[in-house]
């Protein structure tokens, strides 16, 4: 889950909804697995304080965690992001394992898996600048995902606006990882749910390579604020001073209009909240 807007409080998105993150991490509605119990994280900007997103992560099941409600009851911020984990077959429920990863004013988070990664792994290690090795500091796919990603956004034209670099970036990444699983000869697809932002705009994608299978899930929901009262999530309508995005593996709440992103697209989220859908480049 990914929220840019007005400053919200973490509860009213991440504990306080009747789909709340954490209550898709015991009883996902619309992953194949239901339990995503290895983990989580938030990451979240404090405006006026600091580039850099505080980071809280714990391979605790996040519907157990007493810090985690605390925190979200009393933290505020204008960008939020929330992920709860379900490990890949062999890789290890550690601290450094869970989502968001953050790098200087970046944060990232992925749903989903690269194909055959055991056997793509050192072929990605190889594509990576030193700035980008540096950065990894756990095992998983998603974490190489993201140093493949940092080389792509420093590769940037300097006069691009920076929610498209980000998302030229995004395309890049997502081309790059499917040249390198082709290559390799693995035939299992890759998803390739990916979120990046920098605090102020974001991307977000909807991918699965091969066009065979159905991605995971993805909603966008758009306002001017939101609120959720007794488990309900509402919206306000969008006027012209306020607006907010939530982005999220699957709907909040029954009750709010969610958009379900388009198969193989990005979702992209200027400064000033406007909000675009359009096919990843490939």
């Amino acid at each position: 889950m990914l929220y840019l807007g007005t400053e919200i409080s973490i509860s009213s998105l991440v504990t306080e909804p009747t789909n709340s993150i954490i209550h898709q991490s015991y009883n996902s509605k619309e992953g194949e697995e239901p339990l995503n119990g290895d983990g989580f994280g938030l990451a979240w900007y404090a405006t006026g304080l600091s580039d850099e997103p505080g980071l809280f992560r714990a391979v605790t099941p996040a519907w157990n965690n007493q810090n985690l409600i605390s925190l979200a009851r009393v933290t505020k911020s204008r960008c939020i992001l929330a992920h709860v984990r379900a490990a890949s077959p062999g890789l290890p429920v550690i601290q450094l394992n869970c989502h968001p990863f953050v790098k200087g004013s970046l944060s990232f988070m992925h749903n989903g898996k690269v194909g055959g990664f055991s056997r793509v792994r050192r072929a990605i290690l190889e594509r990576m600048s030193d700035y980008a090795f540096d950065s990894v500091c756990g095992s998983t796919d998603s974490e190489h995902v993201f140093a493949l990603f940092l080389d792509h956004y420093s590769k940037q034209d300097g006069a691009l606006t920076r929610h498209e670099a980000l998302a030229r970036a995004m395309s890049a990444t997502i081309k790059e990882v499917d040249s390198i699983v082709t290559a390799a000869g693995v035939e299992d697809p890759s998803f390739l749910n990916l979120a990046v932002t920098d605090g102020r705009c974001a991307v977000v994608s909807r991918y699965v390579s091969g066009g065979s299978k159905r991605p995971n899930t993805l909603y966008v929901h758009t306002g001017s604020s939101f609120t959720c009262v007794d488990g309900l999530y509402h919206r306000f309508e969008p006027d012209r001073h306020t607006r907010a995005v939530v982005i999220a593996s699957e709907p909040l709440g029954i009750n709010s209009d969610w958009t379900c992103v388009p198969i193989n697209s990005l979702v992209v989220v200027d400064p000033d909240l406007g909000v675009v859908m359009r096919p990843v480049i490939r």
